[in-house]
C-alpha cells in the first residue's frame, strides 16, 4: 500500500507559477513511476504529467506542455510539479498518482494509487 499527500496548492493570479509536492510512503518509491493529473469540476480526471522511476524520462498532456515540469528526489521520496505561466483554465484539483501499470501513462485505471488531492485556483 503506497500512501501519498499532495501539497503546495492555493490560489495564484494568471500568469503567475506554483509548485506542487507529493509526499509518498513506501520505501520503494524509486522503484515506481509518478504522475500527476487534475479534474475540474464537471469534468473528467485529466492526464498531466509523469516521470519515470530514474526521474529520466518525462510525459505530459497536450495542455501544459512547455509551461509545467515535473521532478522526483528518490531521497526523499516526494515528486513535485513545477507550474508557470498559469491560466484560468488550469483551476482544478490536482492528484498524485503512483504505481503504473497500464499501457498509455495519461490512461487513469493504469495508475494503482492516488493522493486527495490539493486545490488549484487560478484567478484571472
Amino acid at each position: 500500500q503506497v500512501q501519498l499527500v499532495e501539497s503546495g496548492g492555493g490560489l495564484v493570479q494568471a500568469g503567475g507559477s506554483l509548485r506542487l509536492s507529493c509526499a509518498a510512503s513506501e520505501r520503494t518509491f524509486s522503484h515506481y513511476a509518478m504522475g500527476w493529473f487534475r479534474q475540474a469540476p464537471g469534468k473528467e480526471r485529466e492526464f498531466v504529467a509523469a516521470v519515470t522511476r530514474s526521474g529520466v524520462s518525462t510525459y505530459f498532456g497536450d495542455s501544459v506542455e512547455g509551461r509545467f515540469t515535473i521532478s522526483r528526489d528518490n531521497a526523499k521520496n516526494a515528486v513535485y510539479l513545477q507550474m508557470n505561466s498559469l491560466k484560468p483554465e488550469d483551476t482544478a484539483v490536482y492528484y498524485c498518482a503512483a504505481v503504473f501499470t497500464g499501457t498509455a501513462v495519461s490512461e487513469v485505471a493504469g495508475w494503482r494509487y492516488w493522493g486527495q488531492g490539493t486545490q488549484v485556483t487560478v484567478s484571472s
